[in-house]
Formats: C-alpha cells, sequence, structure tokens
C-alpha cells in the first residue's frame, strides 16, 4: 500500500480505540525524546483532552499517520494563523509532528510531512514554519531532506534536568514560481534619540494597565490571590480610577474579585461609576462566564473583556465570543508555578499556560493577561521567565502581571521586552498603591518617548 494511503486528516472524532492508540505512540514519542511540548509523558486524561479538542480549533489541521492494518503510529498538526490576522495569512506552523519509535524508518514520517505540506498549498499557505529541540536528530534530517531552510537557533530552547537543550527554527517556502522580494531597511538613517535603557535600535513601548480590584465595592489588593488577606486603599474606586487618568495612564484593568469566585458579576455598581467617571478604556475581568455578561458589559462601555475560568473551562464560549467582538476579548491566564488556576485562583488543573495560550490564540483573542499567581502581591518582581516562555509561542500580545514591584523590576521587564517583542504591557496593582512606584516615572519609561 502506497504510504500516503496511510496518512489521514482528522475531520470527526476518533473511536474509543483510535484514541486510545494515539495516547499510547504520542506517550512512546514523549519518552525517546519530546513532542507537542512535553519532556515526560503526562497522565492519561490530559492526553484525551488534548486530542479530543483538536476539532474545536478551527486553526488546527491534524493529521495521523498508520500502520497497514490501521493502527496510529504517529501524527502532527498543522497550526494555521487566526482568521482575523490578514498580514499573515502566508504563514503555518507544524507543531507535534512524530512518529513512534516502534514505527520510524518505514517512510511514515516522510509520508506524513508530505500530506501536510500539501495541506498547506491547497489553503494557499506559503510558508511553512517548525522549531524542534536540537536533540530531535530524525526530525531534523527528515526537515532538511524535504527542502527546509535552518534559519536561527534558541540558545535556552528548554531544559531536561540540568542540561539546557538548544532549540532549532526551520521555513519552507512552498510557491516556486513566485520571485521573492526581501524588505531593505531605508539607508543612512540617523538618530539622536537619546533613551534611559540602551535601546540602539528600536526602544519598546509596554502599556501601564493600573489595576484597580474589587471587592464589596472597594478598591482593594489581594496577596497571592488570597480573599482573606485583601487590604482596602480607597472606597471609591470611582475617584480612583480619575486619579490615574490625571496622571498620564491611558488604560484601566479593573478585576471584580468577588464575581470571580461567584461566577457573576457582583460589584456591578461600582463598575459603573468607573465607567461614567473617566473615559480611559477599560478591561474588565472577574465572574464573566456567559455571552449575555459580555455584551451587556461591552455595551456599558468596558473597551475589552477578559475571560479567565472561562477559558479552561469553556473554549466555545471564548470562541464565539472573538468571532462576535473581534479585538474586544482578552484572555487571563493565571498560573501557580505553570499550571493554570481557575474559579478566582482558587481551583487548579492540570492545563500549562503555554498549552492554554495557544489554544487561546487559536479561538482568536486579542491579547493574553498571564498571571503567575506566587507573585501576585508579592513586590518581588514578575516571572520573566515564564512571561518570555509564553509570549514566544504565541503570536499575540501578552501582558505581564503578578509581582512588580518597584521601577527596576519595570526596567528588567523592559529589557526582557526588547528581546521578546510579544510582550506588549504590564499591570501594577500593590506597588502604586503603596507609592512604590510613581506612575510619572514608571510611565516615562513604559510608554514615554525617548
Amino acid at each position: 500500500m502506497p504510504y500516503s494511503k496511510l496518512i489521514h486528516r482528522v475531520t470527526k472524532p476518533l473511536s474509543e480505540e483510535d484514541l486510545q492508540t494515539l495516547i499510547d505512540a504520542t506517550m512512546a514519542a514523549i519518552l525517546d525524546g519530546g513532542t507537542f511540548g512535553w519532556l515526560e509523558p503526562p497522565e492519561r486524561p490530559v492526553l484525551e483532552r488534548f486530542f479530543k479538542g483538536m476539532l474545536l480549533v478551527p486553526e488546527r489541521e491534524f493529521f495521523v499517520a498508520r500502520t497497514p492494518d490501521g493502527t496510529i503510529c504517529g501524527s502532527g498538526i498543522l497550526a494555521l494563523p487566526p482568521a482575523h490576522l490578514d498580514l499573515h495569512n502566508l504563514k503555518s506552523r507544524i507543531q507535534g509532528f512524530y512518529i513512534a519509535p516502534y514505527a520510524r524508518s518505514e517512510g511514515y514520517g516522510q509520508a506524513l510531512l508530505n500530506a501536510m505540506l500539501d495541506r498547506a498549498r491547497a489553503l494557499k499557505i506559503k510558508v511553512v514554519d517548525c522549531e524542534l529541540r536540537e536533540t530531535q536528530k530524525i526530525a531534523i534530517d527528515l526537515l532538511i531532506r524535504l527542502g527546509f531552510e535552518h534559519w536561527g537557533t534558541h540558545p535556552y530552547y528548554a531544559r531536561t534536568g540540568k542540561k539546557v537543550v538548544r532549540g532549532l527554527f526551520f521555513s519552507k517556502y512552498l510557491v516556486k514560481d513566485e520571485p521573492l522580494t526581501y524588505w531593505q531597511a531605508p539607508q543612512n538613517v540617523s538618530s539622536s534619540l537619546s533613551c534611559p535603557i540602551d535601546a540602539p535600535i528600536m526602544r519598546p513601548k509596554l502599556t501601564l494597565y493600573p489595576a484597580i480590584d474589587l471587592k464589596n465595592g472597594a478598591c482593594v489588593r489581594l496577596k497571592q490571590g488570597n480573599m482573606d488577606q485583601a487590604i482596602q486603599y480607597s472606597d471609591n474606586p470611582a475617584a480612583q480610577a480619575k486619579i490615574f487618568s490625571e496622571a498620564g495612564c491611558k488604560h484601566l484593568h479593573v478585576v471584580d474579585l468577588d464575581g470571580a469566585f461567584a461566577g457573576h458579576s457582583a460589584n456591578s455598581d461600582a463598575i459603573k461609576k468607573i465607567i461614567e467617571h473617566t473615559s480611559l478604556p477599560i478591561q474588565l475581568g472577574g465572574g464573566l462566564r456567559d455571552m449575555a455578561s459580555i455584551e451587556r458589559w461591552l455595551e456599558a462601555g468596558i473597551s475589552r473583556v477578559i475571560l479567565g475560568s472561562a477559558a479552561v473551562k469553556n473554549p466555545e464560549l471564548v470562541k464565539q465570543a472573538s468571532k462576535q467582538w473581534p479585538g474586544k476579548i482578552v484572555a487571563g491566564i493565571d498560573a501557580r508555578h505553570g499550571c493554570v488556576a481557575t474559579e478566582g485562583w482558587a481551583e487548579a488543573s492540570e492545563l500549562t499556560a503555554i498549552e492554554l495560550a495557544k489554544r487561546m490564540e487559536d479561538a482568536g483573542v486579542a491579547a493574553i493577561i498571564f498571571t503567575e499567581i506566587t507573585r501576585d502581591g508579592m513586590l518581588e518582581g514578575l516571572d520573566l521567565e515564564q512571561t518570555a516562555a509564553l509570549a514566544r509561542k504565541v503570536s499575540i500580545p501578552v501582558i505581564a502581571s503578578g509581582g512588580v514591584g518597584s521601577l527596576d523590576h519595570l526596567k528588567a521587564l523592559y529589557r526582557t521586552a526588547r528581546e521578546v517583542p510579544g510582550i506588549a504591557g504590564v499591570i501594577i496593582g500593590k506597588a502604586i498603591y503603596d507609592g512604590r512606584i510613581d506612575l510619572t516615572e514608571a510611565l516615562k519609561l513604559l510608554e514615554g518617548s525617548c
């Protein structure tokens, strides 16, 4: 049987037998060197949810390879750009590509990869990207054999035990009859800009989002998400919003803490007063779990809605909302040591922040707010390593949150954002209220012109 007939694009749910065989093959591949971002096999229910959720994402094309007797022995994902990102329609990515160790050297890998490339051509994709750990020699050799170009290396791509593994980036241009013309930078451009932080080429601008967290109608701050450790800073959130506006802030970040725990808006009066007393764009989160509540707040004047628990428990809602209100839906990813937490941080899940971020990108959200819960309210600095790792994995903006306690922490974020352009902003709460950070200085550093 020709190998091409052993490759199938999955368009409907797999049978239970196929699903379990797919999980077995995936676990074998992970143990052999990693795939789908896992260095160690997760629990079977995690993989079950992962593969079952694949068909729910329209921007994912899922392929499996089968042996002649029909047994699944490998798989791969062709990740397409979200439909609203017209600028990047020419690009797609190959992810999670593998053939189980016991089925290698039989030609399945080449057949699977060719089938995915053929599908990309049929979808008018012009460029296919792929990234691998340097330890995945067989896959790297296959990419090179099929005409992929190695264009870059990430020095700190993955960590196995005490060893750091580099990542290799590959691309393949699919349109043979279309000549390539590369963009050229303008010549003889001079600049006399002087920045507070050394930035020889381009100085990124980060948006500062001052936080107004609401509990019982008052403006409070929590420590590590613990509602029992709330410190009240103002009983007039609307007046606080006006202070932020007069200080020069261009955005507000508002969270209904009671709503996050209750599952529905619980500080509506305070939120409405904030809307009435400021013209700043407001992003609102906390307890928004259905289309009706999202629509109600957008119509009331909220600029963007943050979906947190819904991102994990109701991804279909995120997809529908992102389609209904493009650019107005943000995913709030709150993690404790990399694992996502929900229900106002009261519940933990097995899902990693990066896995959820990729799903949210596919669902069409406008941005991601990432918070490491153990840092929140502690004033010890952002988890820049996790934030950067997440930003590198998605093409939508990432807003950092949790732990800012000084201007030095913002400078560290700035330096990271210079290396990782996907980081677009930062949320600051307690450090502003405690006077540890001067808003004028912070705004000049993050948003001001050099």
